[in-house]
This record gives structure tokens, sequence and C-alpha cells, in this order.
């Protein structure tokens, strides 16, 4: 039991190092995560030691080691969220009847890393591997709707940070904070015919530990006739519509639960419809 807190105090000084922008000085340091500065210094001392922290001895300052990389690439390598995903997003199919994917923010784009496709449905453009851009998706809309405001200021400065697929969807920060408005407000993401004309998705955001967005997760279901290409299958109606959006609220919460994620800390927790 005595390493507990020792592990617990070390946990901390790695996960402020991290959400630092640059190396930090011991007293800053020893404040943040609240501790003594004497053993503020012993620790992060065998922390160098063991190359999870660096001392820049010129600057008094102390920031990651190589080994915090290493670990953070070894999270990267095993995938744990898609693995995490898997089985939620086939239950989450299930329960709707249509087809789910799993989301990551990459600049203002979407990548998709996961699908999980409905018996007898038909592929979706949203395949993995593929980049869309995050305004116009659900997935990302939910993402952008729990990012901290300064950041989504620096994801879309002007109108130039836009681009349209179909002639439809925000296309200036204003119009797309007015979007995210009504997001939280509804408590999940949505669009319709945004990405490909016929279908539309909705979609929740998962949190990570610090209450950031980590994923989305997206069902995607016929949205009505527009154009050759669109789905022979009826559109459900609002109710249905709101049951699908309340399986994706809840498989988002059973994967930020399984991360040990939290609310929003960036924008207003969104209140879901009942």
């Amino acid at each position: 039991m005595s390493q507990v807190p020792a592990a617990t105090r070390t946990l901390r000084v790695l996960r402020y190092l991290a959400a630092q922008p640059e190396p930090v000085p011991l007293d800053r340091l020893a404040r943040a995560v609240g501790l003594p500065r004497s053993t503020a210094y012993h620790l992060v001392d065998a922390m160098v030691a063991e190359g999870f922290v660096t001392h820049l001895a010129d600057e008094h300052r102390y920031g990651l080691g190589v080994a915090a990389f290493e670990v953070g690439s070894g999270y990267a390598r095993q995938e744990p969220l898609q693995r995490l995903a898997r089985r939620p997003l086939a239950a989450l199919v299930d329960a709707t009847g249509h087809s789910a994917h799993l989301a990551l923010l990459h600049g203002r784009d979407v990548l998709y890393v996961l699908e999980e496709r409905a018996p007898g449905r038909p592929p979706l453009v949203t395949d993995v591997g593929v980049r869309l851009p995050a305004h116009l998706t659900a997935s990302g809309r939910a993402i952008l709707a729990a990012l901290p405001a300064n950041q989504l200021r620096a994801l879309y400065p002007d109108k130039d940070a836009f681009v349209l697929r179909h002639g439809v969807g925000p296309a200036s920060p204003s119009a797309l904070r007015a979007l995210l408005v009504e997001t939280r407000q509804r408590g999940h993401a949505a669009e319709d015919g945004e990405i490909t004309p016929g279908f539309a998705s909705v979609a929740a955001a998962v949190l990570d530990h610090n209450g950031h967005p980590t994923a989305g997760v997206a069902v995607t279901y016929p949205s009505g006739p527009s154009g050759p290409s669109a789905p022979s299958d009826p559109a459900p109606d609002p109710a249905e519509v709101e049951l699908i959006a309340g399986h994706t609220r809840r498989t988002a919460h059973l994967l930020t639960t399984r991360l040990g994620g939290g609310s929003p800390t960036g924008s207003a927790r969104p209140t879901p419809r009942r």
C-alpha cells in the first residue's frame, strides 16, 4: 500500500507535463500536482533517471522524456480505442439495424477507423481510412461540439477553413458555432445529405479522462430519395431517429466510461433528450 501514493504522484506529474505546451520550472510543477518542492524534486529526479522526464538544466525546467514518448507510441500501436469499440459498435448495429462507425479528429478532418456494416445495407463513403471534413459529418460535429472554444477558433479561424461537398452545411465560423450550440442542446450531432445525398447520420462524442473528445460514434441511415444513388429503404420517422440517437449516445457513453472519461471541459455539457 505504501507504493500506491508514490505511483499516484508519479502519474500526476506525467499527466501534468503532457498537458503543457513546453517544459516547466520545478516550482510550478510542484504547485500543480500538490507536492512540497523537495518531494517533487526527488520524484522527478527518479523519473529523469528512468527516462520519463527530461531536465533542461540551462533553463531550469522539466519536460517529458523519451520513455514517455515510447509509452504513447505503444498506446497508438495497440489501438485500444478501436478494440474497445468493436463489440459496442456491433451491438449498436444490432439495436438500430443501421451501419455504425467510429471516427477520430485529424486537423479539420475526421478519420474513420472502425466500421460495422448492418446486414443488407449498402456500402458507405465512411469506410475505414477515409477522411472527410469534420464540420460536415455528424461524428465530426459531435467532437467539435465538445472542444474548448479556443481550439475550435484555431481550427476554423475564417471562411477559408470551410469546404462543401453538396452545397450545404456551415460555411463560416459563426454558422458553425450556431450549429454546435444546437448540437449541444440536442445532446447529439446530426447531418442530412451533407456527405451523401439520401443518407443522414447521428453521432455522439467519446470523451477521455480529461473530458476531451477523443472520437465520435455515428450511425448512418436512409433519409429519403435524393438522386440516382439514393437508398431504396424507407427513411425512419422522427421517433425512430430519436431511438437511433439514444442508442448512439449510450454507446458513446459506454466507451467514455471504459476510457475513464468524464464531462466535456471546454464547452457546455450536452443535455440529451428524454
